[in-house]
């Protein structure tokens, strides 16, 4: 690859980092305020009318307690559904990226980038691979930093759990969960804010990196591009 098409390759990834650690506090903060209400739901405990699905189709009035989860929950899960946008397109453009300064294709086909997260099985795997990828194709020979794998251990167990990321009850079984048993709702909670809270130093560290080597690639003056460029990014 001549420098001239490495140059034009090569594409900003500062602010769609800035993006995605953004949407990732948002993310975060929403799967915590829910874990707020759960617990709230769990000390109120269960009205004498019983859960909000009484069954066969019926359901009983909302109490403004189990009211105010339900606005809690959709703002959470827009908030999330805003936030796997922003990410996605930070790992698209690190992507790409990281296929320019190797010369080399990805090991993944784009389509994974967006389908891998919510395929079964593949889901396991192939979104940390795509990570992992985009590590040693921008900085060969650099061991992929601890916190990849803390985030993808969390990730997992929010979404294996059955209660958390990919858990697919309504929001009243949600309630009747908190009155109940509490204590898997708030354990699937934190395993997403654990992985919300890694995700953001990962996506730092991961870009932080690249940079160096964009900035190596493109020879920017001024002396040391790992200094030059860790400052810029926290600077932004």
């Amino acid at each position: 690859m001549s420098e001239n098409a490495g140059r034009d390759a090569l594409c900003s990834v500062r602010g769609s980092a800035r993006l995605a650690v953004t949407g990732l506090g948002l993310a975060g903060s929403a799967w915590a305020l829910r874990a707020v209400w759960h617990i709230r739901l769990a000390l109120a405990g269960e009205p004498a009318s019983g859960p909000p699905d009484q069954g066969a189709g019926r359901h009983r009035p909302l109490n403004s307690l189990e009211d105010s989860y339900h606005l809690v929950s959709t703002a959470g899960s827009i908030l999330t559904l805003l936030c796997a946008a922003l990410f996605i397109g930070w790992l698209g453009r690190m992507r790409d990226n990281a296929r320019a300064l190797s010369g080399e294709p990805p090991r993944y086909a784009g389509i994974w980038v967006y389908v891998s997260w919510f395929v079964p099985l593949a889901n396991l795997w192939i979104p940390r691979g795509i990570v992992a990828d985009i590590h040693h194709k921008s900085a060969p020979g650099r061991r992929l930093p601890v916190v990849v794998n803390v985030w993808w251990a969390l990730w997992l167990a929010g979404m294996v759990t059955g209660l958390g990321l990919m858990y697919d009850g309504d929001t009243d079984d949600v309630i009747a969960r908190a009155y109940h048993g509490v204590t898997t709702l708030l354990v699937a909670d934190l395993a997403v804010i654990g992985a919300a809270v890694a995700a953001i130093l990962m996506v730092r560290a991961l870009t932080a990196v690249q940079l160096v080597h964009i900035g190596a690639r493109l020879r920017t003056p001024g002396g040391d591009p790992l200094k030059e460029t860790v400052r810029a990014f926290d600077r932004d």
